[in-house]
């Protein structure tokens, strides 16, 4: 662990009044009436370094580590599903490896999860065509079902996402990268007058792209304020101390003098993720509390409760965060947890699987549960097949007949 430590406004305060001097160096029309240690802003610790601490639990859940494999699944299903009478060539996606994230070659990658995918010889050319299996239509039917009946949820969580940014505007192309996070179908932005409100606008946000910009009088609550709020706390003052619920890993020790930096940090007054902190001191605590707040408020709007920290690190420049923002994450444990499955680093949010009445569900949860169930089987048919392959393979081997090759060599 390590820590740097500014001087308290007390320890500046005794050195100027032992320094000798009485009489300022400027004069009294030019000097302040309030002594210097006044415009000291007061800060524990700033830069603080925890080592990290494997935790099984949060490793073990399946719709966190599964996710980017399913988001491939899913962008194929999609595009079977809106092709002629739901089935396609293997040429129309053949090609389009890099858009769908995948490394392999596509055909290979569909033929891994036959439990999703089906195939078949197309008409013509004998070519290889693809399409759904009867149990992924049916999640498929679910899902847009879902989508249609939690549309106003969507475009809420949609909402509060924008209105964390500066100006409350994000370029399409920032919405759509965190599209599969938020839980917005494929086509959700592609319509916008069927999908969105009124709130909503599309503007020019410069360089040529295109942005969606929300028009909101309302004041919009965090996670914590809410929860502050059935608490009967009063969160609806300006600069308000708010705790961040704790959740420390097992066999995970701090120093003494960590500890209270966070208890001190908790004392802090909070900044919700939707408010103007243009003013705020960026090597204070007050505005590492709000850092911390923004990435508490966005990993609660996401369907897992968790993000690749490289996709939350192209937000910085949006949604007014640090440059080096990815060590809020190593300096607060006790909220966040970082997992190094599947070859990349995943932010979670631990309050979401430590209190299940703390953090709304995201309704699409339970679709993406399922699908993974469905993905799961695929490893029992493959097994299946490789055993009945090895069977006819054996046989088809002839058997030897020893007696005729005991006369021929007798011959």
């Amino acid at each position: 662990m390590l820590c740097k430590r500014y001087c308290s406004a007390g320890t500046l305060k005794n050195l100027w009044r032992c320094s000798g001097f009485r009489s300022p160096v400027y004069p009294s029309s030019c000097r302040s009436q309030n002594p210097p240690w006044a415009y000291i802003q007061v800060c524990c610790y700033v830069d603080v370094y925890m080592r990290w601490k494997k935790d099984s639990y949060y490793d073990s859940v399946e719709h966190i580590h599964h996710s980017i494999e399913l988001n491939r699944v899913v962008s194929l299903k999609n595009c079977i599903a809106r092709g002629p009478d739901g089935c396609i060539p293997i040429s129309d996606v053949s090609k389009r490896g890099l858009e769908f994230g995948i490394r392999i070659k596509v055909a290979r990658f569909l033929r891994l999860y036959p439990s999703v995918f089906e195939e078949f010889t197309g008409p013509q050319y004998s070519l290889p065509w693809f399409r759904l299996t009867p149990e992924a239509v049916e999640i498929d039917r679910e899902e847009q079902r879902v989508c249609e009946e939690f549309k106003e949820d969507l475009r809420n969580r949609l909402r509060k996402f924008i209105l964390m940014s500066k100006n409350r505007v994000l370029p399409l192309k920032i919405i759509q990268g965190m599209q599969w996070y938020l839980g917005l179908p494929d086509a959700f932005l592609h319509d916008p007058e069927k999908n969105l409100d009124e709130s909503f606008r599309v503007v020019d946000v410069g360089d040529g792209l295109r942005g969606l910009a929300v028009d909101s009088q309302e004041r919009v609550l965090s996670v914590l304020q809410k929860n502050a709020l059935k608490r009967g706390l009063d969160p609806g003052g300006s600069m308000e101390a708010i705790d961040f619920p704790f959740f420390p890993s097992k066999g995970v020790r701090m120093r003494i003098k960590i500890e209270a930096w966070l208890k001190e940090f908790q004392k802090t007054p909070y900044v919700s993720p939707y408010d103007d902190c243009s003013n705020l001191d960026p090597d204070s605590d007050v505005a590492e509390k709000r850092v911390v707040g923004v990435l508490h408020e966005l990993l609660s709007l996401f369907v897992e409760h968790s993000a690749e920290r490289k996709k939350l690190l192209c937000l910085k420049k949006y949604l007014g965060l640090p440059q080096k923002v990815h060590k809020a994450f190593e300096r607060h444990p006790h909220i966040f947890y970082l997992s190094l499955r599947n070859k990349t680093c995943t932010a979670i949010l631990k309050e979401a699987y430590n209190d299940k009445h703390a953090i709304e569900r995201h309704p699409m949860l339970r679709v993406r549960q399922k699908y993974i169930k469905l993905m799961k089987q695929s490893a029992v048919i493959l097994k299946k097949r490789r055993k009945n392959n090895r069977v006819v393979k054996s046989k088809n081997v002839k058997d030897l007949d020893l007696d005729y090759v005991e006369e021929v060599e007798l011959k």
